[in-house]
């Protein structure tokens, strides 16, 4: 695996930047290059904590980015979708459909458990019911990628 993309939606969750920026350090240790396709917002969150690209150097706009994969422009490794709503559920789906990448799903807020339920495609879940506390979140990716062992 050499590379993973990132999709993240409205930052309205401290959850959301915080495991972003953890799940690509830990990626960039194992070798894998990680581009992160959100919002504008979601992309100004990420610059303003990691502005010297110590964790994320590429990043993309989120509709453009699913436009060159639809058009198979490119491609990726792995795939990190961000559920925190149904527009993450959206584009989860989206991407099962037009990416060859392993997909994760990493569904957090007050509904994780809900939106879990209405994947019903191949992915690997990674669900918590968190908004402001991303530790357990992070332990439970940590457990799901063998980084707890």
């Amino acid at each position: 695996m050499s590379n993973a993309l990132f999709l993240l939606g409205c930052p309205e969750s401290p959850v959301q930047t915080a495991i972003a920026l953890y799940l690509a350090n830990r990626l960039k240790k194992d070798g894998i290059d990680v581009t992160v396709a959100g919002t504008k917002s979601a992309i100004a969150l990420l610059n303003v904590s990691d502005p010297e690209g110590n964790y994320v150097r590429k990043t993309a706009d989120l509709d453009s980015c699913i436009e060159n994969l639809a058009e198979k422009k490119v491609d990726f490794d792995l795939c990190f979708v961000f559920v925190r709503n149904d527009a993450g559920i959206s584009y989860l789906s989206t991407l099962s459909s037009i990416s060859d990448a392993k997909l994760f799903a990493i569904v957090f807020g007050n509904d994780a458990d809900a939106l879990a339920s209405m994947i019903d495609f191949e992915c690997e879940k990674i669900v918590v019911r968190t908004g402001h506390n991303p530790v357990p979140l992070k332990k439970r990716i940590d457990r799901v990628m063998a980084w707890d062992a």
